[in-house]
């Protein structure tokens, strides 16, 4: 499904990522493990194209990533989660969510928005409030189902329970629980597996840049 071998990232002209190698079956649930700084999120952007690898391979489902601009990834099935949300303030959580599908033809979109309602039923409550109405929790789940919308082969998370309260940071592994039983492939980035070690069938941990575990 996603296998990354030995990609070297810069940011600028400071070496981030050294010689990273991942991989990511089909139907598994993968975890990238490291302290905050250590890399992940750059990994994250690197596999999405939002950073360039300087060498190695990204290569998804028998295509090349590293040459596919980045703009393909939603369009070949992989759904990412960022950090930081990246929520459009002048929409409302649902526009939000089907935001990629204005630019994708996405088959089924309806049917699939109606599956991430079901997994996600707090979402479907909150759908006709606007973006800026949302608590931060809210707004990690709105993320979650909009990187869903496209992750029809794989979804992506970076740092999914980061900056909100447990509660939701619980809801989070159990919506992971389910995805984990319907076989969804997955990756979701964090700085501990504290809450998550039980679903991961592979765990990589990443320190300074490089895998040291996994």
């Amino acid at each position: 499904m996603l296998d990354i071998q030995s990609i070297d990232v810069n940011i600028g002209a400071t070496p981030i990522l050294r010689g990273v190698t991942l991989e990511v079956p089909p139907g598994s649930m993968c975890g990238l493990i490291g302290r905050n700084g250590a890399g992940k999120t750059t990994f994250m952007r690197a596999v999405m194209g939002a950073l360039q690898s300087k060498t190695g391979a990204i290569d998804f489902d028998g295509q090349n990533l590293r040459e596919a601009p980045a703009y393909r990834r939603a369009h070949i099935g992989i759904g990412f989660m960022p950090e930081d949300r990246r929520l459009v303030p002048q929409l409302t959580a649902e526009e939000n969510i089907l935001l990629p599908t204005w630019t994708i033809d996405i088959e089924g979109a309806e049917n699939r928005l109606a599956w991430i309602y079901k997994l996600m039923p707090e979402v479907e409550e909150f759908r006709n409030r606007g973006a800026t109405e949302l608590s931060g929790g809210q707004q990690k789940f709105v993320a979650f189902a909009r990187a869903l919308m496209v992750g029809t082969k794989l979804l992506m998370l970076d740092e999914p329970s980061e900056g909100i309260a447990p509660v939701f940071a619980q809801r989070m592994v159990e919506i992971m629980t389910s995805l984990k039983e319907e076989g969804e492939s997955v990756l979701v980035a964090e700085s501990n597996d504290k809450h998550i070690k039980d679903l991961l069938d592979k765990t990589y941990v990443i320190e300074r840049g490089s895998i040291i575990s996994g």
